[in-house]
């Protein structure tokens, strides 16, 4: 006999040995025990994940001789014709090849008649996408509304070129890729069976090149069996391939994290001169980075996964810096240049900080400084002040003299001063938000949630203080109470100064803050 590939000689023959689509099994198996059989399925997913396998073992289940069963006699004849694809009431059809309006036409007319030896007509359409638009259209009637006896099994690998007509027709299932733990499973399985050794390291290296696809990984075994033996080995897998070691993906990784540029440059002229397919490299780095980001993520700090400490921020940056070049390495003229620009370009990207963390973190060194007597650094938050003057401001104000009106100021209030301490130390920052508005919109309408005070008349003050750490919470309503006595003696002094006015009482809206 003719030797037939590994492949096609491990076949699932039962539901239980597909592997990694235990949600489409499962379903299967219910719509055969509970008589809820369908007249038309639509299998869609990666090539190699069991679409055809899972299409014939369907039809086995359901034109098995004591069936419909969930696990039919692989010995019977007619299970054993149906594998085998030489079943009369199983048509397997090819629609990449099978794709005209007339053909359509005579598989619609061969519907009427009944099955000749089996319970179900079933026919299993591989590639439907490649229908024509006319063939669809002539199939849509029949797909609808099919005799008792005919059931329909489409299978494709882009379920976007079906027609939404034949869609709505059909019950959908997502074919999942692989999992690499699963397909390492099986292969191991395989070798045990086939009497071949091969080192684990080898086997992950298989189930990486297969991308998720079962039937891949089986005919790169196969391929290494005839390059190897009955010996498999991870340096026998990486010269045949092209791959990398995980050792050189992981120092590149390091590489690019220390922003070691020398490093990096001898790195890929290594793996440029030993023949590596640097865009499988690529990839590789890619995974390696999206695991350290899933770490920093799940600790909510720095990760040194990969071989330096970077925050969740600058693995991202790096990781969409590595997917953008997927393109010019692939299809550029020199992939090994294009290959190095964009592993500098990630060692830039992750060097780069967004300006508000950055602002962020040194908010939160200064409030930990100490001062001169040894105590932390404890700031009141920002300051926003609603002034209402009734006569011009007085020369010696830090504000430019002006005629009567209303501002509103913000300002972030530094710790308590000391006496002789000049009006501009005082705060941090002062911004002025509004200037001459005494015929304009009232001060109730400028601060969100709404304020006033009569009482705020000639040099008296209103203002509103908003600690930062209050800023996030929630307001409903106006929040007002006295504050006064959360500022220090100094600051009162030379807040009027500053203002060149007095105030008896301090009151806080958390919204002004937040929006100032």
């Amino acid at each position: 006999m003719s030797y037939q590939v590994i492949a096609r000689r491990w076949r699932p023959k039962q539901f239980t040995e597909l592997v990694g689509q235990d949600h489409i099994i499962r379903t299967l198996k219910n719509a055969i025990e509970r008589q809820r059989i369908a007249h038309a399925y639509l299998f869609v997913g990666p090539r190699g994940t069991g679409k055809t396998s899972a299409a014939r073992l369907f039809a086995k289940a359901l034109n098995c001789e004591n069936g419909p069963s969930i696990s039919p006699d692989n010995d019977s004849p007619i299970c054993k014709a149906i594998m085998a694809g030489s079943c009369m009431d199983v048509i397997e059809i090819d629609g990449a090849s099978n794709n005209s309006v007339d053909q359509v036409r005579t598989l619609r007319e061969d519907c009427q008649y009944a099955p000749a030896q089996c319970r179900f007509k079933i026919y299993i359409i591989d590639e439907v996408h490649m229908l024509t638009g006319a063939a669809f259209n002539a199939l849509l009637k029949t797909l609808e509304e099919p005799p008792a006896h005919v059931k329909f099994i489409f299978a494709t690998t882009e379920s976007h070129k079906v027609l939404p007509t034949i869609v709505s027709r059909c019950q959908r299932f997502e074919f999942r890729p692989i999992p690499e733990t699963l397909i390492i499973e099986r292969l191991e399985k395989i070798c045990t069976t086939e009497g071949i050794t091969a080192d684990p390291v080898a086997l992950q290296g298989i189930a990486r090149l297969a991308n998720g696809g079962m039937r891949d990984a089986q005919s790169i075994l196969d391929q290494m069996i005839s390059f190897c033996g009955d010996k498999i080995a991870e340096s026998d897998v990486l010269d045949v391939y092209g791959l990398a070691s995980q050792e050189k993906v992981a120092a590149l990784a390091a590489s690019i994290a220390r922003a070691d540029y020398g490093a990096l440059v001898t790195l890929v002229e290594e793996l440029a001169s030993e023949g590596r397919d640097l865009y499988r490299v690529l990839l590789d780095l890619q995974v390696l980075f999206r695991e350290a980001l899933l770490v920093a993520i799940a600790k909510k700090s720095t990760t040194a996964k990969i071989g330096a400490a970077l925050t969740p921020e600058q693995l991202l940056r790096a990781l969409e810096s590595l997917h953008a070049g997927e393109t010019t390495v692939q299809r550029g003229l020199s992939e090994k240049v294009n290959f190095e620009v964009t592993l500098l370009r990630a060692v830039e990207a992750s060097r780069f900080r967004a300006i508000d963390t950055v602002i962020k973190e040194l908010a939160e060194l200064a409030s930990e400084l100490p001062t001169e007597s040894g105590e932390k650094k404890n700031k009141l938050g920002t300051l926003s002040l609603a002034v209402r003057f009734a006569d011009p401001r007085p020369a010696q104000s830090a504000f430019p003299p002006k005629r009567k009106g209303s501002t509103l100021v913000t300002a972030t209030l530094l710790p308590e001063a000391p006496a002789d301490t000049d009006h501009a130390q005082a705060f941090e920052r002062v911004d002025f938000l509004g200037d001459d508005i005494w015929d304009g919109p009232p001060i109730e309408q400028m601060v969100p949630g709404g304020f006033q005070d009569e009482r705020s008349t000639g040099h008296e003050l209103a203002a509103i203080v908003a600690p930062a750490r209050e800023v996030e919470k929630p307001v409903k309503a106006p929040d007002l109470y006295p504050l006064v006595d959360r500022i220090p003696e100094s600051n009162r002094k030379l807040l009027k100064d500053l203002l060149g006015g007095d105030f008896r009482e301090v009151r806080r809206i958390k919204k002004v803050a937040k929006q100032a």
